[in-house]
């Protein structure tokens, strides 16, 4: 009894130590695990940074990093879009879209080329194209980006007038604010893409709206009276074009004509006089036989009667018109 206990007492604290062991084994490794596997997802990119310095950009999918905070991991969205507000903020989108009562007026009123001053609200998206740069190459990526858009877009509108940047060239705006920005941050080296740009509301001050409209009705409606006029003048010139042509048409056409015609009276008369001229008695009678046949049938009532008869108009009772 006295070696059984003697045994029990070295046997129990062996079979401790070794269950210790394997329970802080098993803590370590699912401390291993836990810290070193993560899962990328499909619109991410993952970088590592090991003791601070890049190492590696993992693509979508599960990976494994050295844990106990010898390599961190970043994940970056690559095909989201941002977006970035100058004028105005969006509290809650949908629907019934709310935004912020707050004045933005520091950052959307602007001087235009012509010395007046409109107010701008637009909207910069973007997305992360190079995602090193866009962690480590800038201190403050988002307030570096809305500086850049927001000189951009006061140099295009300081060149234009007033009328230009509220009416008229707001595509051109938005089409060459992108390009320029695009370019002011690929020379920064800010690893960010530009979607678009879009000018939301441009308006002239509050306190001037009242005279801005006044002049824009009064610019409308000259437009619409011009329009009137230019729709009067496409509608008459070619009618009048077109009935100028056909009469110019016509008078060759009678030209053409009368010429045909005088040109063949002139060839008949001159075979009729070569014929005369070779057989007289019987081309004169052909001429007066054929100028009977013209005038003959026109005549209503014919009477024939001998050359040497004397006295033939009593007998032919003229004043009731019997011959017209």
């Amino acid at each position: 009894m006295a070696e059984f206990e003697e045994v029990k007492k070295n046997v129990v604290p062996r079979f401790s130590r070794n269950r210790v062991v394997t329970v802080g084994l098993l803590v370590i490794v699912l401390i291993f695990l836990a810290t070193g596997l993560y899962t990328v997802d499909p619109e991410e990119v993952g970088v590592i940074q090991r003791f601070g310095k890049y190492t590696t950009t993992t693509q979508p999918g599960l990976h494994f990093k050295i844990p106990f905070g010898v390599d961190n991991l970043t994940k970056v969205k690559v095909t989201h879009i941002y977006k970035e507000e100058f004028g105005f903020r969006t509290i809650e989108p949908g629907i019934k879209t709310r935004y912020s009562s707050r004045d933005f007026s520091s950052e959307s009123l602007m001087l235009t080329g012509d010395l007046n001053i409109a107010d701008l609200e637009w909207i910069v998206q973007y997305r992360i194209k190079d995602p090193v740069l866009y962690l480590f190459h800038i201190r403050s990526i988002e307030e570096t980006l809305r500086d850049a858009s927001e000189s951009v877009i006061r140099q295009i509108v300081g060149d234009r007038s007033v009328d230009e940047v509220i009416v008229l060239t707001r595509k051109e705006i938005n089409d060459l604010c992108e390009q320029q920005l695009q370019a002011l941050l690929l020379e920064y080296e800010t690893g960010i893409e530009i979607v678009t740009v879009n000018l939301q509301n441009v308006n002239p001050p509050e306190k001037v709206k009242p005279a801005f409209n006044d002049v824009n009705s009064a610019k409308q409606e000259m437009e619409r009276i011009v329009n009137e006029a230019w729709q009067k003048y496409n509608q008459e010139i070619p009618k009048a074009e077109g009935k100028a042509k056909q009469t110019i048409q016509e008078a060759e056409g009678y030209a053409i004509n009368r010429v045909n015609r005088a040109q063949g009276d002139a060839e008949r008369f001159t075979q009729i006089f070569a014929e005369y001229r070779s057989a007289k008695a019987v081309t004169r009678k052909r001429l007066y036989l054929e100028t009977m046949q013209d005038i003959i049938p026109n005549v209503e009532k014919l009477y024939i009667v001998d050359d040497k008869l004397q006295g033939l108009l009593p007998l032919l009772n003229l004043d009731k018109g019997v011959i017209k």
